[in-house]
């Protein structure tokens, strides 16, 4: 059974409320996404407020943190109210369908850790269907919000499965966003690429591309990338 709270360095996150807890795929993205010089970033399903409270951490942005689900959305207030950065982040119980046409914002940065699951069986628990497949929040969905949220030269910057990440780009490139960078992640040397963490702007540029492998092999072994990756947050590095 997982822990009621996962403890970071800087900030503790509380999770006895959400149907998912914290993940590695949400931390990779609170440490990779390039949050550059943003003033507002926007994380879509923030879950806990994982990302959104990391994002606080790695820059002087002002946050904003959408989550359609009650309880998932109560946790990442408390969390959010809990951590240093309180006062630069704001958690709003909202779809990005319904957030759109209310926002007065334009962001120069929006993350998301979105549902993936696109032609899998459902699972029997309709709230984790619903956090975990793309009835709730498909592709179109991602990139029309991020079309009219996002300033001229912000960035949309997602994780996504391999597979699930080749349609994305593909579907992105039609709608006018084109992935610049790939992060293309293994979970040990002989591993295949399970995740990418994509980043998309609206001018194509040269793809930056580069692997980051996780384990060196054995289990909880991790390689030096990584440690340096998530050093700023994880304990136990």
């Amino acid at each position: 059974m997982a822990n009621d709270f996962f403890a970071f360095k800087e900030f503790t996150i509380h999770q006895n409320r959400p149907t998912f807890k914290v993940g590695t795929d949400g931390v990779l993205l609170g440490a990779v996404a390039d949050t550059g010089d943003a003033e507002h970033v926007l994380d879509i399903g923030t879950g806990t407020g994982l990302i959104a409270i990391m994002c606080a951490q790695r820059s002087k942005a002002w946050i904003t943190a959408i989550e359609p689900d009650k309880e998932s959305f109560l946790q990442a207030v408390i969390n959010a109210r809990a951590c240093r950065w309180s006062d630069r982040i704001t958690v709003l119980n909202s779809d990005l369908q319904s957030f759109v046409p209310v926002s007065d914002n334009k962001f120069d940065l929006v993350v998301s850790n979105p549902p993936y699951f696109i032609n899998s069986l459902l699972n029997p628990d309709m709230i984790k269907s619903a956090t975990r497949h793309s009835f709730s929040l498909s592709a179109s969905d991602i990139l029309n919000g991020a079309d009219l949220l996002l300033t001229e030269k912000g960035s949309l910057q997602l994780i996504l499965p391999y597979d699930e990440g080749t349609l994305f780009i593909a579907e992105a490139a039609g709608a006018g966003f084109y992935c610049n960078s790939i992060i293309k992640i293994k979970p040990y040397p002989e591993g295949k690429i399970i995740r990418m963490i994509m980043k998309f702007e609206r001018v194509k540029k040269t793809t930056y591309e580069k692997f980051l492998t996780i384990e060196t092999g054995s289990r909880h072994s991790y390689t030096e990338e990584y440690k340096e990756l998530t050093r700023n947050f994880y304990l136990k590095f």
